[in-house]
């Protein structure tokens, strides 16, 4: 579909400026989640988020498949287009890959669920007629994958993943034997889609009261939630 058929739609449902959604109609239109304009980051926020969450899901289409093969992994994010990871050899992943190198990483977490009554400031209306949501980041890195098959260079992505996690191993050398369970993967990272949705789309009295209600319930996540809604929402009470 193209963007002059559906942002005036898509406008009038939201209430959002037909322009702005425009000139973030990229966001939309091609392989990504979807990504309002106010939950959409920088590749500098994103690239942190996935650095400081080391594990996702490596998404390999492959070629006339029915559904892609989706692989929950720990990865290393090298530098900001590059990531390395090791898999095992009976992965179904590597046929995939060897059809189409193009893949997809997917970071996702920090989530925090937010009550409906949290929505409804006091004395604005009926708190059970607020409507529910869940904050959460996600980034999706595209990426053109590079089979590591050499046992120097299995070691070399062993060093460097170790390196970040672990301490007082012996190197990896020392396991040269066992290479042959496991194939390293590089990632050249060429597109960067990271969504932040921490209530954007809400003024700033709107944002604090949700806050506040993250400190009070202090469960799973909300601390972690509440650092981000904060970070992005200038003016908030630290």
């Amino acid at each position: 579909m193209s963007t002059d058929a559906w942002v005036p739609a898509y406008a009038w449902i939201t209430g959002a400026d037909d322009n702005r959604l425009r000139g973030f109609a990229h966001s939309f239109t091609v392989w990504c989640m979807l990504i309002h304009p106010w939950d959409a980051a920088s590749d500098e926020e994103s690239l942190a988020f996935v650095r400081e969450n080391s594990f996702g899901q490596l998404i390999a289409s492959g070629r006339g498949r029915d559904v892609p093969v989706v692989v929950p992994t720990q990865f290393l994010l090298v530098d900001e287009r590059r990531v390395v990871l090791h898999l095992a050899r009976p992965n179904p992943v590597w046929e995939a890959i060897e059809e189409n190198p193009n893949v997809v990483l997917s970071v996702a977490g920090d989530w925090a669920y937010v009550r409906g009554s949290w929505k409804v400031l006091p004395g604005e209306g009926e708190p059970g007629a607020g409507i529910p949501t869940t904050y959460y980041a996600a980034v999706q890195l595209v990426c053109q994958a590079r089979v590591v098959a050499d046992d120097a260079g299995k070691a070399e992505i062993l060093r460097q993943q170790i390196a970040a996690l672990d301490e007082g191993l012996v190197d990896p050398d020392e396991h040269v034997r066992r290479f042959r369970g496991i194939r390293g993967l590089e990632l050249t990272v060429r597109e960067i889609k990271g969504k932040f949705k921490y209530g954007g789309n809400v003024d700033a009295e709107h944002r604090a009261y949700v806050a506040e209600r993250l400190v009070e319930r202090d469960g799973p996540g909300d601390a972690a939630a509440l650092g981000h809604l904060r970070r992005r929402s200038a003016g908030l009470p630290s």
